[in-house]
This record gives structure tokens, C-alpha cells and sequence, in this order.
């Protein structure tokens, strides 16, 4: 379960969704621009190396397709550019 939230609400109410445990859809225009997932307030070792390994995979991905960790975010924001653009 999540809760879809505008950028203005986002901003107005920050605090309170920060001591959130559930996950925000965050839109501005109506559309999605991201996600906030909270992790758990008390995470136990197995959340946490499960955490640190979903990082590393992450690494590893970006070094077996070339791209650095730049590249990515340009890459989200061009897209995410020309999918609002529609």
C-alpha cells in the first residue's frame, strides 16, 4: 500500500511523511516524478545486509552495462523529461 502525494502536500506536510512508514508516490501535474520508501524504523541485520546487497547488485550493474552512476540520473531525467513532454 502507498499513498500518492502532489509536490505541494509533499512540502506542506514533509515532516509528518518522513516519520511515515508507508511508502509515497510523489506527483507533480498529476504525474508520478518518484517515490519515497521509508525504510523500516528498526531494521534487523537481515533488512540491512539485504539493503547493502540490493546496493551492491546495483554496482555491479552499472559497471557490467558501462555507465556510471551520472549517467543514470541524466538518463532518468532525459526520460523523464520527454515522457511529461507527452
Amino acid at each position: 500500500m502507498s499513498l500518492r502525494v502532489g509536490m505541494r502536500e509533499l512540502r506542506e506536510k514533509l515532516a509528518d511523511y518522513l516519520e511515515s512508514s508507508v511508502p509515497i508516490e510523489v506527483t507533480r501535474h498529476g504525474q508520478t516524478i518518484g517515490f519515497y520508501i521509508p525504510l523500516p524504523k528498526r531494521a534487523n541485520q537481515s533488512e540491512r545486509d539485504a539493503m547493502l546487497d540490493a546496493g551492491r547488485r546495483m554496482q555491479e550493474e552499472l559497471i557490467r552495462l558501462g555507465i556510471t552512476e551520472d549517467e543514470l540520473v541524466a538518463d532518468f531525467k532525459d526520460w523523464r523529461k520527454s515522457r511529461d513532454a507527452v
